[in-house]
């Protein structure tokens, strides 16, 4: 079993609801509103069902699968393509830790992710991550 004790330190849990939806928030200390606009503040999704809506909405609007979705958000309208899906929680649990480490190593190419490039925020993204 996946424990989220192994997170890196710079991923915080936001929310770990009874229904088994988790939510990681990368670095809220820098992504705080001042410096960067809080949409900006990546973030790591585990729900049960697909999440149809972005962040900030109804988390409880999903497609109704039986399955666990995994997915990164930069902000609202740019993700990680494909978000993972998986039979188990527990499966999809482990995913998200790797996801996180992935992230925080600097594995996760989210250049590649805009179309409308935010140098400054990226530059200080690099910083951050690995």
């Amino acid at each position: 079993m996946t424990d989220l004790a192994t997170l890196p330190p710079a991923w915080e849990i936001w929310s770990d609801g009874e229904d088994g939806r988790l939510v990681l928030a990368y670095r809220p200390d820098v992504f705080d509103g001042d410096e960067f606009p809080a949409a900006c503040l990546p973030t790591l999704y585990l729900t049960h069902g697909r999440r149809t809506r972005r962040p900030g909405q109804n988390p409880t609007d999903s497609t109704g699968d039986d399955d666990w979705f995994v997915t990164l958000y930069l902000e609202p309208d740019v993700s990680l393509e494909g978000g993972e899906r998986f039979s188990t929680r527990a499966d999809a649990l482990k995913s998200v830790v790797e996801l996180a480490d992935r992230f925080d190593d600097g594995e996760i190419d989210y250049r590649g992710l805009y179309q409308v490039p935010r140098e400054r925020y990226f530059d200080r993204l690099d910083e951050l991550t690995g």
